[in-house]
């Protein structure tokens, strides 16, 4: 996997306000408006042709665009039927694939449910899962971070010790730190300066800095219950601290992308990257 620079800063999606809604327009939008990264949405879906990807690369490159990428939704390697876990990890290797076809550097996935099993079962099956995955993708000279996610509810596998266990165990895999899902997942705590340097510092402690100079994050405003992730918000019309976020995250002087998951997506880029610039450390 090759080494990302700086923090970057970009979109969820190709951003709103670009007036021709393609991949390569999104791209050269995202640059016009200051930003320097974008995940490719593969949430419904891995649409994009290899032909198609090969330009991407080239755009993007050619506009210092980091790009990651979201596989879709319908991933579950803990299922009961064995063909959706078959279904689950060819999606996720599709999405790879795709990713590295267009120079990306790091795909995003919600690993599976617990389905109210033992989380240590549920854990060797998922980590058994994407090292089979990992495997395969190695054997393709496929080259990007494999990048389960925090998740937003307690129902969901994918807690931090749980990411950062996996990644100590499999050689291509760091996780995706979604701070609002952190926030959601854990009942409103998670949204103070003291509980994300312990995160990050739990993170160092364990998979070494390489972990931080490699950082795939998602930031959004969160709505959430007792039970977790209810929806996304702006940041500006939610309870995310996400200005001390931004100062731990310049104090661990980390690296990597920060993708905003917000419904403006591309606002509170900019927004953030502003703010980030602005801090003195």
């Amino acid at each position: 996997m090759f080494k990302v620079d700086r923090l970057r800063f970009g979109t969820a999606g190709i951003p709103l306000s670009t007036p021709k809604r393609s991949t390569i327009d999104g791209i050269v939008h995202v640059r016009n408006l200051g930003l320097d990264a974008m995940e490719l949405e593969f949430v419904r879906g891995v649409n994009l042709k290899p032909e198609l990807a090969k330009k991407i690369k080239y755009v993007a490159r050619k506009h210092d665009v980091l790009l990651t990428a979201h596989a879709p939704y319908y991933i579950n390697l803990n299922a009961k039927e064995r063909e959706k876990v078959e279904a689950s990890k060819r999606r996720i290797i599709q999405s790879a694939e795709r990713l590295y076809d267009a120079g990306g550097w790091s795909v995003v996935f919600h690993a599976g449910y617990y389905l109210k099993q033992d989380p240590a079962k549920v854990y060797g099956r998922i980590r058994d899962e994407l090292k089979a995955i990992e495997r395969e993708l190695m054997d393709r000279g496929v080259k990007v971070w494999l990048r389960p996610e925090l998740t937003g509810k307690p129902t969901q596998f994918g807690d931090l010790k749980e990411l950062v266990k996996l990644s100590e165990e499999l050689e291509t895999v760091l996780p995706t730190i979604d701070f609002a899902h952190a926030h959601a997942r854990n009942a409103g705590r998670c949204n103070t300066v003291e509980e994300w340097r312990e995160m990050l510092g739990f993170m160092e402690d364990r998979l070494g800095r390489e972990a931080l100079d490699n950082m795939h994050i998602h930031i959004s405003g969160i709505n959430y219950t007792a039970k977790g992730e209810r929806n996304h918000l702006n940041l500006q019309e939610s309870d995310m601290n996400w200005e001390d976020l931004l100062r731990v995250l310049k104090e661990f002087r980390v690296k990597g992308v920060v993708i905003s998951e917000s419904p403006n997506i591309e606002g509170d880029a900019l927004l953030m990257k502003k703010k980030y610039e602005e801090i003195k450390v």
